[in-house]
């Protein structure tokens, strides 16, 4: 009887956090970038995440309908206001002033697209700053690290040293819930950690 062949995955995505949080799981896979737009007239933060990844995941799998593709999107709400990636380190230290001394929710749509189907979710995590300090602010903003990072920092680097707690996820701030990733790839028959 022939050993059954693993699926191809496909990682639809660009981002390196997510490359490494998917390698750490032992699964094969290669990259490529949807290129969608990630335009949406949704306001509610957990359905925009969902609607984000699963576009970026049904464009990928369009062009490779044989793959396993699994796509995500993080969105950033602070008392029902979406914050974005920051443009500039301007507006990166105002998103930080926000923040500070507040909790905000950190909200990933997941969507994995195999043969057999589509499957999502959407994981949930709050973060609650410390009070910060204007030479905090500062300090962070002008290191850059906040830049491309939805809500405007990232707290796998010196971002960590802002927050005060965290309730749910770590992997989801990360951009990348690992548990719901799992999950969803065991679903389309994908094995993590090499067995």
């Amino acid at each position: 009887m022939p050993a059954e062949t693993a699926p191809r995955v496909i990682l639809a995505s660009g981002s390196p956090r997510r490359r490494e949080l998917l390698g750490n799981l032992g699964v094969p896979f290669e990259v490529v970038v949807s290129g969608e737009a990630e335009d949406s007239q949704e306001t509610d933060p957990a359905r925009l995440a969902l609607e984000l990844g699963q576009l970026k995941a049904r464009a990928v799998a369009a062009q490779h309908p044989d793959a396993v593709v699994i796509a995500a999107d993080t969105v950033v709400a602070l008392g029902g206001t979406l914050l974005a990636k920051p443009a500039d380190e301007a507006e990166n230290a105002a998103f930080l002033r926000q923040q500070s001394g507040k909790t905000q929710q950190v909200y990933t749509g997941v969507c994995v697209i195999s043969p057999a189907g589509e499957q999502s979710g959407v994981e949930r995590t709050d973060v609650t700053f410390r009070a910060l300090t204007e030479a905090e602010v500062t300090f962070y903003a002008r290191s850059g690290e906040g830049l491309d990072k939805a809500g405007g920092y990232g707290i796998q680097g010196v971002g960590m040293a802002l927050i005060e707690r965290v309730e749910g996820d770590y992997s989801n701030i990360v951009g990348f819930p690992l548990a719901l990733v799992l999950r969803l790839l065991r679903g389309a028959g994908v094995s993590a950690f090499g067995v």
